[in-house]
């Protein structure tokens, strides 16, 4: 269904287990030559303990309700696929505190709560449309991240088993080093300077942070003041996501809590734009986790499908359980998004919308550089406000592919980065990401849009 605008039919679906998704038809998995040691692997990783507890699921899955009804909005983001070499000091504290400030931002620009979701610690897959690539002339097979084959070595480009289990302990590293930030003060908001990133950024940019730090600082010490115990000001939740591609180790992190089972491998867990077949694999193992959601759609995605997708996916019509991650491009929204809002409207399924508008306005410049338009992509994102607006809906958040790394993958901004500038600091081996200062750029977007709505919104429906 993600290549084709083909209604998919109805699918008669027995009782849901951890290993049901195994009689249906599959999309984007590695073919693993050593069985036994697949089945190692697995039993590896299904013994090891959760990477995430299931009642701060619970708690995420609350407040993306929230979000569904305006009351908060979501940040999602962090790199296209992380690789095993970014699990190192520096890019997960530019990751953490690009997210941090960006959240800043928009909590007191606009006074909308932020929940914050990293696509951090687990997402290292790589959906490809082709097995194969060529490189300096020879056919080879392509890479799908590293918790299947390598990137660097092309000598190591057979699926290896034994990458599940490095996948699992570098999210785990991870996921420990930004519990240890967090519980070690760096998300205090009494200390916001320590955020700062050492990166160039444009002065206007700064001379804006800066003055949000300056009346944030006073209005956090005056609290301060006023509260024997300021606990509350000190700190943040973090949740962590990633796209459940690779479903057999979906499963090995598949746990039974009480009656229900919970992906103890993050937080969140979305379905890509290329897995989202209704007669699917992915449909049917994500149909039964206890786990919030999303699902990536795009202009290909046929309203019936998608009315179909929210009932299977939200039968018992939960709130906050499912997040539809709309990807269209800044010249299709228009035409796609308010057909697909009215399609869910009428299921009576309660989604979130959160917009992802990185994915439809990639381009390749004259020299063959893939980039990203910022200005592009800050069109989609204010159409979808609008849209939403006008539909009598909420956009819930923004799904973004960044980096706190001054890179230059993303044309446009406030540093009007331009083509001729993008090799200077081009450094991502996937899709290209936005910057520090485009980062901010969209945070600072995002606050004035949210202060039209109107107080008397946030009530619930």
């Amino acid at each position: 269904m993600g290549d084709s605008s083909k209604s998919s039919p109805k699918i008669s679906r027995r009782e849901w287990t951890p290993s049901s998704w195994q009689d249906y038809p599959i999309k984007q998995q590695p073919t693993y030559k050593d069985g036994d040691a697949l089945r190692d692997a697995l039993h590896k990783v299904r013994s090891l303990p959760p990477l995430v507890h299931h009642k701060e699921i619970d708690t995420l899955k609350s407040q993306l309700a929230d979000a569904a009804l305006g009351k908060k909005f979501i940040i999602q983001g962090g790199d296209c696929a992380e690789r095993f070499l970014d699990c190192s000091k520096e890019p997960i504290e530019n990751k953490f505190k690009i997210l941090l400030q960006m959240s800043l931002i928009i909590l007191w620009g606009s006074r909308v709560p932020v929940v914050r979701i990293a696509r951090m610690a687990g997402q290292f897959a790589k959906p490809r449309t082709s097995d194969y690539e060529t490189k300096d002339g020879k056919k080879i097979l392509s890479y799908k991240g590293d918790n299947i084959n390598d990137f660097d070595d092309i000598s190591k480009r057979e699926p290896d088993p034994q990458r599940l289990v490095q996948a699992y302990f570098h999210s785990a590293a991870t996921l420990n080093y930004i519990r240890a930030m967090i519980l070690g003060g760096v998300a205090d908001l009494h200390q916001p300077r320590s955020w700062n990133l050492d990166c160039v950024v444009q002065p206007n940019v700064r001379y804006q942070y800066e003055l949000i730090i300056e009346r944030i600082t006073e209005a956090v010490n005056f609290l301060s003041t006023i509260h024997a115990d300021s606990d509350s000001l000190k700190s943040i939740e973090l949740f962590t996501s990633h796209e459940g591609m690779l479903l057999a180790y979906e499963e090995a992190m598949t746990k039974k809590v009480k009656e229900s089972h919970y992906n103890v491998g993050a937080h969140f867990l979305w379905i890509g734009d290329r897995t989202r077949d209704i007669a699917g694999a992915h449909i049917e193992y994500f149909r039964g986790i206890a786990n919030p959601i999303g699902v990536k759609i795009g202009p290909s995605t046929p309203e019936e499908d998608l009315t179909e997708l929210v009932k299977i996916l939200n039968p018992h019509k939960e709130p906050g359980k499912l997040t539809l991650i709309t990807r269209y491009g800044c010249t299709q929204i228009d035409n796609k998004l308010p057909a697909h809002i009215q399609a869910v409207q009428k299921t009576g399924v309660p989604v979130v919308w959160v917009c992802d508008p990185c994915h439809g306005n990639t381009e390749v410049t004259a020299e063959g550089i893939k980039t990203r338009s910022t200005e592009k992509m800050m069109l989609e994102l204010m159409k979808a406000f609008e849209i939403h607006r006008n539909c009598g809906s909420f956009l819930g958040g923004v799904h973004l592919e960044l980096t706190g790394d001054n890179v230059t993958e993303c044309i446009g901004g406030s540093a009007n980065l331009n083509p001729n500038e993008l090799s200077r600091a081009y450094e991502t081996f996937c899709d290209p990401r936005l910057n520090y200062t485009q980062s901010l750029d969209f945070a600072f977007s995002i606050a004035n849009k949210l202060k039209d709505r109107k107080p008397e919104r946030f009530t619930d429906h």
